[in-house]
């Protein structure tokens, strides 16, 4: 796209383009008095007409005094995307939610990551952000005589209480707990908890404080007698893990009315090929642009069902187009049967998106078939993309990134496109291995057949370069194109 002219209005900087149908799907605009996060809204002007319109509704603009204005009722947290080993530690058979799991554990996966402070005096702990599941925990040293390091230690927290299995918390607000919890011989609650992959985390419940202290002005945040768990491992340097499901017992459920009244969160993620330094954000609170987003209801599910997360975010995913061309998949594959399988969940805790081998086939194909000429579909063998993940090509080493038809998901009315950057993954050297003059691109949807699990996920690394709201409280979710990264 060439530009025919760049002109300056106010605090913005427009893009001036012959044909609105040549602009790119990321932003021309950008506000100088909005100086640490660059959130884009695509205007366009024709000749014809040189008022600018919105070319595309799912696209949002952040300006300072809009920022500013948020700040004083929200709190924004940085959000980093790292490459950490699994957090979820402990195999063991199956989960309510899956099969018996039968394929290799990925050793690392991005995870997005925030840094908390908890007890008194407060210790930092990192936390990988995660939609998808309810209770948050810590890696715990038990042991009064060891110095503060990177996990959280009880002995130094004068504000730290554990949680005896008598206790309401222990017995009644742990029922959405895929296992129940259990008593210690000291009388402690102890939970086992399972994630989508077969794996669990196991640990006692305590409460403390736990201290969000935010960037550029946002108000510091005490949550009182936070409820989570306390997990023994012997893994340095794991974070722990921040539950943002609509549970009893996730962070956002346990955060006082009086200081997210809407019970609401937002985060933004930047694109981890072209940014992979840059933070996004993670925002509790009021978005300061909500009238931009497109909002899809909710999926409930009242009646307990054996397959069925009643606290994930579920979603109603009606279609997948790739380009312009619906895919032939029947609705009902999109929709839970009688026993919960086949949701669609929305999870900031999983990198790359799963589906039904219903949709996953016809999508499989459909790409093949519109990038035949431009992708060079190759076998590979190294754990992370095989099984589940099972389309990988090979391209040159040092050749610009493979531009490839885009893949659009279709939600009860909103929709996400997702473009080359956020369709196909470069696997890193150190795990492609053995490729010389050769990038390796993945495919970044997966059959949950393979693995087996019976929902559809999608995952962060499709939820790149978008503003995501969690509206709790009108049971929605809303998504806006973004760039999501701080500068």
């Amino acid at each position: 796209m060439s530009l025919s002219s760049k002109t300056h209005k106010g605090s913005l900087f427009c893009c001036a383009v012959p044909d609105c149908r040549s602009l790119p799907t990321m932003g021309c605009i950008n506000s100088p008095g909005f100086m640490w996060v660059s959130i884009a809204l695509i205007l366009c002007f024709t000749a014809a007409d040189p008022s600018p319109r919105v070319l595309n509704p799912m696209q949002v603009f952040l300006d300072s005094e809009s920022f500013n204005s948020s700040i004083e009722h929200g709190v924004f947290l940085p959000l980093y995307s790292k490459v950490l080993p699994s957090v979820h530690i402990s195999l063991r058979g199956a989960s309510p939610y899956i099969g018996s799991s039968r394929f290799p554990l990925q050793v690392t996966s991005l995870n997005l990551v925030v840094q908390v402070a908890v007890g008194n005096p407060p210790q930092k702990q990192e936390m990988v952000v995660d939609t998808g599941s309810e209770l948050s925990w810590l890696e715990c040293i038990h042991n009064p005589l060891s110095a503060p390091g990177s996990s959280f230690n009880p002995f130094l927290s004068t504000s730290y209480r554990p949680i005896p299995c008598s206790s309401p918390v222990c017995t009644k607000e742990t029922n959405n707990f895929p296992v129940p919890t259990v008593c210690t011989s000291n009388r402690l609650c102890q939970y086992s908890y399972s994630y989508a992959d077969g794996t669990f985390a196991d640990g006692v419940l305590g409460s403390d404080i736990v201290t969000l202290s935010p960037i550029h002005g946002s108000p510091v945040l005490k949550i009182p007698n936070f409820v989570f768990g306390c997990v023994p491992l012997p893994v340095p340097d794991t974070p722990g893990l921040m539950g943002l499901s609509q549970g009893s017992l996730s962070f956002i459920s346990q955060m006082q009315p009086n200081t997210n009244p809407g019970r609401k969160f937002s985060y933004c993620i930047p694109d981890h090929v072209l940014h992979p330094e840059s933070a996004g954000i993670l925002l509790f609170g009021d978005s300061p642009f909500s009238k931009y987003l497109r909002y899809t209801p909710l999926y409930t599910q009242s009646i307990p069902l054996p397959y069925f997360n009643r606290v994930a975010y579920t979603v109603k995913l009606y279609g997948i187009k790739v380009g312009r061309r619906l895919l032939s998949i029947p609705p009902t594959v999109f929709l839970p049967d009688n026993t919960g399988a086949g949701q669609t969940m929305v999870d900031s805790g999983t990198q790359f998106s799963f589906l039904l081998g219903a949709a996953y086939r016809p999508l499989r194909q459909a790409f093949l078939a519109w990038n035949r000429g431009t992708l060079n579909p190759v076998q590979v063998n190294f754990p992370k993309f095989e099984g589940p993940m099972d389309l990988c090509f090979s391209h040159p080493a040092g050749a610009p990134f493979p531009e490839v038809t885009p893949v659009t998901l279709l939600f009860d009315s909103a929709r996400v496109r997702l473009e080359s950057h956020q369709v196909l993954y470069p696997v890193p050297k150190e795990i492609a291995g053995g490729q010389n003059n050769r990038t390796i691109y993945c495919f970044t949807f997966g059959n949950s057949d393979t693995v087996p699990m019976y929902l559809n996920i999608i995952g962060n690394y499709h939820q790149q370069n978008l503003w995501i709201e969690y509206d709790l409280q009108n049971s929605r979710i809303g998504f806006a194109r973004a760039v999501c990264n701080i500068n």
